[in-house]
């Protein structure tokens, strides 16, 4: 099923990036500003410096030379995760890229340019004793409330906790990631999940905090968002793009993230299979 979707995207990416050099929306061009919003609390994608408190990330820096490559400027605003799309359909922001997953639910209303492999991941604090996310029946995990992560916990349940006779795990909500791992620090909670693209940096930045349990258990891309009425911006960013893995500035910028093992071999249209 991964691969049907993965071959589909790409094959329907090859059409559009092959057709005639697509060209900015002439609003967008005359403007010469790009309107981009993000939920600043999640590092290392979109966060706060703590010493600066200059907005930066991955998807920040991936934003910035894609607007240079475009001749545009960008006008940054923040907002809240669950505002990001309501963001995006108001035309408060031109696009969205922001950690945002490809889902087929968020797909009636818009497109994904899928560009980075994600997926969610169990993490505990250093002293818990769970070896295995098989551990975690019967516990208290929380996640952000307004991502697929509460779903995907669902599923994994049903399908490795109950079939042998164990308790289903119990979901927290939890407002963003910085909420989340508050609520196990402070034990509320006894494990969490977020994606795997955000663990390095929050154990760099808190050492010997957290400990990972297991591997990711779903696959799935987060992509830059766009309205279903906007292919022409959707195909020259998705040109950028494309052109930015080609010539290595793709990967500079994951490298600086410490996430090189996250890239895609090229951009992919609506590819994630959820």
């Amino acid at each position: 099923m991964i691969r049907l979707s993965l071959s589909l995207g790409l094959a329907v990416l090859a059409t559009v990036t092959s057709a005639q050099a697509a060209e900015l929306p002439a609003e967008i061009k005359q403007a010469g500003v790009l309107k981009l919003t993000v939920n600043s609390t999640y590092a290392p994608m979109e966060y706060r410096d703590p010493a600066t408190n200059e907005l930066v990330g991955l998807d920040v820096d991936l934003a910035n030379e894609l607007a240079k490559r475009l001749g545009v400027k960008i006008v940054w605003s923040e907002t809240p995760f669950a505002e990001l799309i309501p963001a995006l359909q108001t035309r408060r922001a031109d696009f969205i890229i922001s950690g945002i997953s490809d889902r087929a639910s968020r797909r009636e209303t818009a497109d994904f340019v899928d560009y980075l492999a994600t997926g969610p991941q169990f993490f505990v604090m250093a002293d818990n004793a769970a070896k295995d996310a098989t551990d975690l029946c019967g516990k208290k995990v929380g996640t952000t409330r307004s991502t697929s992560f509460p779903v995907e916990i669902e599923k994994w349940s049903k399908q490795n906790c109950e079939p042998v006779g164990k308790p289903a795990i119990q979901y927290v909500p939890g407002e963003n990631s910085i909420d989340v791992r508050n609520q196990l620090k402070q034990g509320r909670i006894d494990a969490a999940v977020q994606g795997s693209e955000t663990l390095p940096y929050a154990q760099t930045q808190e050492p010997g905090k957290y400990r990972v349990v297991g591997e990711p258990f779903a696959k799935g891309y987060q992509g830059i968002m766009f309205r279903k009425d906007d292919a022409a911006l959707r195909e020259v960013v998705t040109e950028k793009l494309t052109a930015m893995i080609a010539d290595g500035a793709y990967k500079a910028v994951l490298d600086k993230w410490g996430l090189g093992a996250n890239a895609v071999a090229q951009p992919m249209l609506n590819a994630a299979p959820q």
